[in-house]
Order: structure tokens, then sequence, then C-alpha cells
């Protein structure tokens, strides 16, 4: 028997990565050695002291209870400690700031706090695929506003200052930006900042990869008037590879936050006892952990350039975050030539397409795979038989841009 389901499924499909890792998990269970560089789910450990943190937690007394909606106190101290020294922001503990089960778990509780349907949300084009499924679930609008390598992937506001925004509620940015790596500068800023002020828009910074290859870190709250307009998300999960522990944050108001909370207190109850002890543990590690990490994936990411150039591709050396967003020379589509790679040499990128309509032409590598790997998935597509031998001749060669 088939129960009908609701109307808003007809609105999404399942997320890209979903349906495609079962492909490559097939493709591996039948023995092929597939190298994934499309998913950035970091394959490093988190530092020692939040192993040990989360193992000592266990055995607490009252660890296993349900845990309080807003957090242990402990944990919001720590990321409102965190948020002043590395970002020179003052947020006030019990009032701006709410943990959650992953940053992604912000992004539908902040839209259903905030979006009745038939409102209107400005996402990037290209940009984090959930933001426009969580906004058609709700019955909300995406109106995509346009990112393009010309406008260094920044907000035309020129462009949208002569849409009709009225009936906009809620603008999303992401910088550093996923998936091209640019990085949000104060300009920048201040533009979102004044736009969603002139036309009441709530402004929402994705922000988990400030610390990946990034020496200036940057939160939207650190601008002068953010807080009365925008709201910020935050994430361990990349920073200190505690992805699969799914920790994250939001900031902003303490108006903002009590909406939200409304909303995160009827969906779930808390999150585990150790793995806030292990969150608090990891926001108070030494600089050193940064300097640590960022080593390695710099020497990831410059084989993974040779790669990219290889590939014929143009890059940005200045980006940040963890991935490579990289152009294939004109004419190659993104979605054909990744399967091709895929089926002929056991390689696993992601296409730009996924993100965007402007992300056609375009691929995206992950940092989360070992140098060993990357040197094999090169030596892999310099071969006879190579996807870049039949299909890559192109005239542009490779240029760093």
């Amino acid at each position: 028997m088939t129960i009908q389901t609701a109307k808003r499924l007809d609105t999404v499909e399942e997320y890209y990565f979903s349906k495609k890792l079962r492909e490559v998990r097939e493709l591996a269970a039948a023995g092929k050695p597939i190298i994934n560089m499309a998913i950035g789910s970091p394959d490093l450990d988190p530092p020692q002291e939040v192993i040990t943190a989360i193992q000592q937690a266990v055995a607490s007394n009252g660890a296993h209870k349900y845990q309080s909606y807003q957090g242990l106190p402990e944990l919001r101290n720590a990321i409102s400690e965190f948020y002043f020294d590395k970002y020179e922001v003052n947020l006030h503990p019990d009032q701006e700031i709410l943990p959650l089960i992953g940053s992604k778990e912000g992004i539908m509780h902040i839209s259903m706090a905030y979006l009745n349907e038939g409102d209107e949300v400005l996402i990037p084009n290209p940009g984090y695929p959930t933001y426009a499924s969580v906004t058609r679930l709700l019955g909300a609008k995406p109106v995509f506003y346009e990112l393009t390598e010309e406008n260094n992937w920044m907000p035309d506001f020129h462009s949208l200052s002569k849409k009709d925004v009225s009936n906009v509620k809620v603008m999303w940015i992401n910088y550093p930006n996923m998936p091209t790596g640019a990085l949000g500068t104060v300009e920048a800023f201040k533009k979102c900042i004044t736009f969603a002020k002139k036309h009441n828009i709530l402004l929402v910074n994705d922000n988990p990869y400030s610390f990946i290859l990034n020496e200036h870190p940057m939160s939207i709250l650190s601008m002068e008037g953010a807080k009365d307009i925008a709201l910020e998300l935050n994430s361990l999960s990349k920073t200190f590879n505690m992805a699969g522990w799914r920790v994250g944050m939001v900031s902003g108001s303490s108006d903002k936050i009590e909406a939200i909370l409304k909303v995160k207190s009827n969906m779930d109850s808390g999150m585990f006892y150790g793995i806030q002890k292990g969150a608090v543990a990891a926001l108070k590690i030494a600089d050193d952990w940064y300097h640590t990490i960022n080593t390695i994936y710099k020497k990831r990411r410059k084989l993974i350039w040779e790669l990219a150039s290889h590939l014929g591709c143009t890059y940005d050396t200045s980006a940040k975050g963890m991935f490579v967003w990289a152009k294939l020379p004109e004419g190659i589509n993104a979605v054909d030539f990744i399967d091709t790679i895929l089926y002929n040499n056991d390689v696993f990128i992601a296409p730009g397409d996924i993100f965007g309509s402007n992300g056609k032409g375009y691929i995206r590598f992950s940092l989360c795979v070992t140098q060993e790997n990357i040197r094999e998935a090169i030596l892999r597509l310099k071969g006879k038989d190579s996807i870049a031998k039949h299909h890559l001749n192109s005239p542009l060669g490779a240029r760093e841009l």
C-alpha cells in the first residue's frame, strides 16, 4: 500500500551527495579502487585533548541524561571566549549563543523561525544546495543572486538593487565561500549589512571554513551594527575534524536566538554531554593546532593544483577553505566529465553544476584526501587511457589566476 507523501517533497530531490555516494560505494564494493576527492569530510583526527575530554565525560555522573536545549553553560562560555579571541566579537554566553547539533540543523531552525509560506529568500548561485532545499520545504521561494568569477564571487549589489526584494525575508551569504573559496572582506560585509538593513532582511552568514588555509578569520558580527540584522552560523566540523560529532552554533542578538530556540526546543532534546565537553576542549585548543592542520592542507592543495593543471583547469591560488574550485576548459560538461573520470579512472570529483547554474563548467576538489591518494589520482589521470588524454587537449592550457 502506498501512502501519499507530503506535497513539499515534490519541491526537492534527494541531496546529490547522498545519492551519488551510494553509487560510489557500490563501485567500491564491486572492487573498484575509488579515490573520493569530492566530499569535504575531514579524514584527520580531532585534537587528542578532545578525545580525552569525551572519554572522561562519558563516565561522569548524569552524562547520559537529557541535556539542556541551550547546551552546557561551559560550552556557551567557551564559544563566547572563542569568538572574542579569534574574531574580536563580544557575545553574551546566555543570550546571544545557541549550540546546535551541527550547523546544517541551524539552516532549518533559522528558516522555520523566520519564513512563512510565500516568503522569498536570497540564495547565492553558486552556493550550498541546502539553503534552497530548506526554503522550498517550508513553502518559501528561493531567489538566486549571482556570484561570478569576474566579480570575485561577491554579491553584485548593483544588480540586486534592481530586483524587487519587498517579499524577501532572509538572505544567505557564506564566506569564506563554499564552493569557490572566495574570502569575505570588510567592504563586502558592510555592503551586505547596509543592504539588509535598508530592506529589513535577516542576513545569515554561514561561516564554517574561516580557519582552513586562512590567516585572517573574520566574523560578520565584528562589523558595526551587524547584530541588528545578522546571524552567524559556525561549526567545529572542519576546524577541528569533528564532522561526525555534529557540533555547531548560531550567534546573534538575544531576540533572534530566542526565536530560533522556540523551534529547536521542539525539534531535539539537547546535545550529548560528552560531545559538549569535547567541544569545550576543542574551542580552548592552542593556536599550534591551526598551524599543524593548515600545514597538511597546504601540501595537499599544492598537489591538487598540480592535478587541476594537468586537467587543463584554471584556479585561484588565493582561495581559502577546504576545497579547490577549478574551471574546466571551455566546452567541457562538468557532469559528464566527472562521471567519465569516475568510471574510467576510479576518481570521484564534484561537478560544479550541483551548486547552481553559475557552477557549470567548474569542478570542486576536496582537500580531505591523503597526499598518497592525490598522487595516485594524478598517475591515473596521466595514464594512456585517461579522460585527460582524450578530452582535454585544450589550447588554453593551464594557468593560475
